[in-house]
């Protein structure tokens, strides 16, 4: 078994793909609270392979170096589990801990449905002890909510047949020499170049931002005069400009074939994906792609705000009606810590604590290595209440633009508007 299947082989294919959790069947463990024990809740969206990892090695473990806390593990179906969790928070049903979609985080906590987690002992050394980007998502009003218990993020991936006929031998380093390859490709008969996923953040932010672009002020409470800025507009200029010169892969409007196929089919050079592109094409039964052999991959490419990437993941919160925040952080920050980290990458999520992830058995193939490197300059959706919202907003404009039903000025000054006015309700 090569590297990246000894590492990655059971890996779920992650929904935070669009800003998601896994998915799956419930089950629990654990029991009712004996003797004087403490028994904390915990829901979670793991999926059948990280599941057995939770139950086998990190309960025991947990339980062994702390026997006055008993774990009860149960696993929810992530479809309607936003409205279950809302249900029991509202009911006074919701559990000590969750394993959360860090785009609920913010949300959640401006309903007072989460225990702050800023003042905990020991907080600021889980927070230096962990990427800065996925520690970012469990802000809300200058104060967090949650640690960051797995993180993931996209990196740039080639069919490598269409890059060499392109003139390259390793991933393009820069937004120009992507452009340049992508214009290569098309004209040698590729369907597609530049493989922006969806006409949504989750597709194109990683571009934007590598473009230079900006969402919002450093502290998440204005649009206006950043998604609207000179280079914002700039950025989407580029991008209008890849889909005017038929650069673009038809993914970016929902086009066919789909990212993966075109990939596999050499139809498409580029796409941009996580680590699980590699873990389920690599253990497709009948397939005669191989990933690791069939593709080149790199980070995003540079461009005037550097290589830029999105962060997805989940993150680790207490609920503000636990019966026991303290013995919840006591969890919580141990999960964060390298042995559990290192234990739930056994599994294929990346760690957050940034000496696990930069651990040499977890780091030993060079694709995993790539993804921890792109995670140090990888940005999070806006961390706040009503980015929802917001969101749907900016993703209309953009089709818009992409249609050129809208031009990129204009597009991005009504989002900007909108969505100051959406935080202003």
């Amino acid at each position: 078994m090569n590297a990246w299947k000894k590492f990655m082989t059971g890996a779920a294919i992650s929904t935070m793909l669009f800003a998601g959790g896994c998915s799956g069947g419930s089950s629990e463990t654990g029991s009712e609270s004996s003797g004087d024990k403490v028994v904390l809740d915990y829901w979670h969206t793991y999926s059948d392979q990280e599941e057995v990892i939770l139950n086998e090695k990190i309960k025991p473990l947990f339980e062994k170096e702390h026997p006055e806390i008993e774990l009860k593990l149960t696993r929810m179906p992530y479809e309607g589990l936003k409205q279950q969790v809302i249900a029991g928070v509202s009911g006074g049903e919701a559990p000590d801990l969750m394993r959360m979609d860090i785009v609920w985080v913010s949300e959640f906590a401006k309903m007072g449905a989460l225990q702050e987690v800023s003042g905990m002992e020991g907080f600021e050394d889980v927070k230096n002890s962990v990427f800065e980007a996925p520690m970012a998502t469990n802000i809300y009003d200058g104060k967090y909510y949650g640690v960051p218990v797995n993180t993931n993020t996209k990196i740039a991936i080639y069919n490598k047949d269409l890059l060499e006929k392109a003139g390259y031998t390793e991933a393009p380093k820069t937004m120009d020499e992507l452009k340049d390859a992508a214009k290569k490709a098309v004209d040698a008969g590729a369907k597609g170049g530049i493989g922006i996923g969806g006409s949504n953040t989750w597709g194109f932010l990683p571009y934007f931002w590598s473009l230079g672009g900006k969402l919002t002020n450093d502290d998440y409470t204005k649009f206006d005069g950043y998604l609207n800025s000179k280079e914002s507009v700039a950025a989407i200029e580029e991008m209008a400009s890849w889909q005017k010169d038929k650069l673009l892969s038809p993914t970016i409007l929902g086009g066919e074939p789909g990212a993966w196929d075109g990939m596999k089919a050499g139809q498409y050079l580029m796409l941009d994906d996580g680590p699980w592109f590699y873990s389920i094409l690599g253990n497709e039964e009948g397939s005669k792609f191989n990933p690791e052999e069939q593709t080149v991959s790199g980070l995003i490419p540079e461009g005037p705000g550097g290589s830029r990437s999105v962060i997805g993941g989940e993150n680790l919160v207490t609920f503000a009606g636990s019966e026991h925040p303290e013995e919840a952080w006591t969890f919580a920050k141990w999960m964060l810590t390298e042995e559990p980290q290192k234990l739930m990458a056994e599994a294929g999520l990346i760690p957050t604590n940034k000496n696990a992830a930069n651990d040499p058995k977890v780091i030993e193939n060079p694709i995993v290595e790539k993804y921890v490197k792109q995670l140090e300059t990888a940005l999070p959706r806006t961390p706040i209440a009503e980015w929802s919202e917001i969101e749907e907003v900016i993703n209309l404009n953009f089709e818009k633009v992409m249609r050129g039903k809208m031009k990129p000025k204009e597009a991005m000054d009504d989002a900007a508007k909108k969505a100051d006015a959406i935080l202003q309700q």
